[in-house]
């Protein structure tokens, strides 16, 4: 534990600018419009190399959700710039949603790009709060990299179950705690503080696969996976879905 404080206090001096823009206000909008979307976006080309496998596997199974009416109506939580969208199968109706809407220009640049899906609407909302979205309307809901900053896990999922139909699926990638008595977990806890701060609210040590056993699901299907990144604390995540 004193490790832990000395190395997170060693982690704050080095970003004590950015905690001094915080504590002036200047650092969150900043954060939000232009820090954010431009480091995410780096981020997710790495990431996305990474994981491609691994969400070529998770998303081959989403045309068995199909509605009766043989539409697939997909709400994506925290679309962000898109970078899902190569992996939703043709045809597909995609209604985007993010509580930031910086990221509209890479989003644009995607959707450019995936002309074989068909995009309903961009709402600006959290994830807690998709009251603009009836319940039972969609028949997937995706979400990936998002559950580590939402404020409440269990009211996000709470909604995902409020707005999927009966028998719909919650699709899932994210990175979660590391084991405990693991360096990994460690290292998360030294920068959990500093990486909430600049990463706009990612927390490291979020257990979620709990999060989603507990939720109400019929079934649910969680892989623990390995993403490595280079130099970050995010290696460890859950992968899967859970059907309603």
């Amino acid at each position: 534990g004193a490790s832990v404080l000395l190395l997170r206090a060693c982690l704050a001096l080095l970003a004590s600018p950015i905690y001094l823009l915080s504590f002036l206000g200047v650092w969150e909008p900043f954060c939000r419009k232009v820090f954010f979307p431009f480091i995410l976006g780096k981020i997710c080309v790495v990431h996305d190399r990474k994981s491609k496998k691994h969400k070529q596997e998770l998303f081959r199974n989403l045309p068995d959700f199909r509605g009766p009416s043989g539409e697939l109506r997909l709400l994506e939580i925290g679309t962000g710039g898109g970078s899902n969208f190569q992996f939703y199968p043709p045809g597909c109706k995609v209604t985007c949603t993010d509580i930031d809407p910086n990221f509209q220009e890479s989003l644009s640049r995607n959707m450019k790009k995936n002309q074989h899906l068909h995009y309903e609407r961009f709402l600006v909302a959290a994830g807690e709060d998709l009251s603009q979205v009836p319940s039972g309307s969609v028949d997937a809901v995706v979400c990936t990299l998002v559950l580590c900053s939402v404020h409440s896990v269990s009211s996000t999922l709470r909604e995902v179950l409020r707005v999927l139909r009966p028998g719909g699926a919650f699709y899932f990638l994210e990175h979660v705690a590391a084991e405990h008595s693991s360096w990994k977990y460690f290292w998360q806890q030294v920068c959990y503080p500093t990486w909430k701060l600049v990463f706009a609210g990612c927390c490291l040590t979020r257990e979620l696969w709990k999060n989603l056993e507990e939720a109400k699901f019929s079934e649910l299907k969680i892989q623990h996976i390995s993403v490595a990144l280079p130099c970050m604390p995010i290696e460890p995540h859950i992968v899967g879905y859970g059907v309603k």
